[in-house]
């Protein structure tokens, strides 16, 4: 196995590997296995690596060609966060119809690829963004289907900790893949920072 981009504790701290008790065919290869209490529980390494594929595939456009969106409450503060650390536009809590499809609406954008927190509350970006072809890479539990996905990252996209440790460790490799910092260095906030506070 691949060194991990975080120590294995500090992602099972964030309790990034838990799935809910659903489970889709889609997502089965990335099951590591099913606890007692009907828990489906990821597979960290597969998670680790999705992390680090989805980040060179970020690193090669422009900040401001990629969209990041989340309507949950949990993922509002990451995703903003996410776009002010990497320079991406974020589109937290409500995505208006026709964002991507209307030109005639004031907040129109024409993103080159667009990044979903969960495949299922996001569903009006990913329409959109399939209509223009634009290619979609989104945070997915074990309940989630792939069908509308290009590029799934394994994870625990309810939990506010796991939501904000997954924005983090991918603005961080972002970051490195594009040279903006050193391959071992590390970007001025850490994951609480993206978290939501109350």
């Amino acid at each position: 196995m691949s060194e991990l981009l975080i120590p294995l504790e500090a992602y099972l701290a964030a309790g990034l590997h838990i799935g809910t008790q659903q489970k889709t065919s889609d997502m089965e290869k990335y099951i590591f296995r099913i606890r007692s209490d009907g828990l489906y529980v990821l597979d960290i390494s597969k998670t680790d690596e999705r992390i680090k594929a989805t980040a060179k595939f970020l690193a090669k456009y422009d900040p401001e060609d990629i969209l990041v969106v989340a309507t949950r409450q949990y993922g509002q503060a990451p995703v903003k966060k996410f776009g002010e650390v990497t320079g991406c536009k974020s589109i937290p809590g409500r995505f208006i119809p026709g964002t991507l499809t209307n030109p005639t609406y004031s907040k129109f954008t024409e993103p080159k690829v667009i990044v979903v927190t969960d495949p299922r509350s996001d569903f009006q970006a990913i329409i959109e963004s399939k209509q223009t072809g634009v290619p979609i890479v989104a945070l997915c539990d074990t309940e989630n289907l792939l069908s509308t996905v290009d590029l799934a990252i394994p994870v625990n996209n309810k939990g506010r900790k796991a939501i904000a440790l997954v924005y983090w460790l991918l603005a961080r490799q972002m970051l490195r893949e594009k040279g903006t910092i050193g391959e071992d260095e590390d970007i001025s906030l850490d994951a609480a920072d993206f978290e939501l506070k109350f």
